[in-house]
């Protein structure tokens, strides 16, 4: 199998088509979930949702489902979700099922336990740039092609926002450099936009905080060759400009999911300690395949709407 595949998008109606003319996991029509984690992002998810409600869902039917995950917000990001269009399901309900976690990468795993479709599409709540054709680009490989398992929005980032990313810049593209060159085509390898073939994440762990992006791809590429990843160029993308302070944390908690992944070892201590003495505890857990989680009243009917 080659190396990492760069594609590029169809019109949002061609992928569609090809979308209704394909066959799922278990040979009926294929299914497609959009689902977008959030917490407290309530200046934009209402207009991010009701776009896709509107183009995606109502106008051509590419997107069966349509998904918000909230994480704890404390602002009206759950209610204003609703009333766009997704259903919202609050990350209490799978903890109360799955135990208690906390974390993106912990998101993302409830996020296919309360969804169904073959593919899943996710997105980051945060973005002030979207555009429908971003999602039909991200199913394309996955509806053309069996042997692709995850496809990374390859996207322009605006240099006022960091570029390429700057925790891509400075720390995974530099450690794919060193320990996984296979991957290095990847423009955007901790981008929040990617679509999975369900088939195959639900069989993987998932690291439950910021290193989640790089342990999937790093696992998918071992089990299934870099040939089962693939980009597609979406253009430019904005979303909220993140601090020093933050985005210190969540390189940490890369750093060091790549480097357990390449035969490291997990780190001698988990706490990330600031120059002013401010001591940060990293999250380097991991959930079990979602294939292995016990069943319960989400998993099994993930159709409850709960909003406080």
């Amino acid at each position: 199998m080659t190396g990492v595949r760069t594609f590029d998008a169809s019109p949002v109606g061609l992928v569609a088509a090809a979308k209704h003319a394909a066959r799922g996991h278990d040979g009926g029509p294929l299914t497609v979930s959009v689902c977008i984690p959030c917490r407290d992002e309530a200046t934009t998810i209402g207009e991010l949702v009701s776009t896709i409600k509107a183009s995606l869902v109502d106008q051509v039917g590419l997107v069966d489902e349509l998904v918000v995950i909230d994480d704890r917000s404390v602002d009206d990001t759950a209610r204003l979700a609703r009333d766009a269009g997704a259903r919202v399901v609050h990350i209490e309900d799978i903890h109360d099922v799955h135990g208690p976690g906390h974390g993106k990468g912990n998101v993302l795993w409830a996020s296919l336990l309360a969804s169904r479709g073959d593919v899943v599409v996710w997105l980051d709540g945060d973005l002030t740039t979207f555009e429908p054709s971003w999602v039909a680009g991200l199913l394309e490989p996955l509806i053309a092609h069996d042997d692709i398992a995850l496809v990374k929005a390859a996207s322009e980032r605006p240099d006022d926002e960091g570029g390429g990313g700057r925790t891509t810049e400075l720390v995974a593209r530099p450690l794919m450099s060193l320990y996984l060159p296979e991957l290095t085509p990847l423009r955007q390898p901790l981008a929040g936009e990617y679509a999975v073939r369900r088939s195959v994440v639900e069989t993987l762990p998932f690291v439950t905080g910021w290193g989640v992006e790089m342990a999937l791809l790093i696992d998918i590429a071992r089990a299934h060759g870099a040939g089962s990843i693939a980009q597609v160029d979406v253009g430019v993308r904005r979303h909220r400009h993140q601090p020093l302070t933050s985005l210190s944390v969540q390189a940490a908690e890369v750093m060091a999911t790549v480097l357990e992944r390449v035969g490291a070892g997990r780190p001698t201590s988990s706490t990330f300690r600031r120059a002013d003495g401010v001591e940060v505890e990293l999250n380097l857990g991991e959930r079990p395949p979602v294939a292995q989680a016990a069943s319960g009243p989400l998993s099994g009917n993930p159709h409850a709407d709960r909003v406080n």
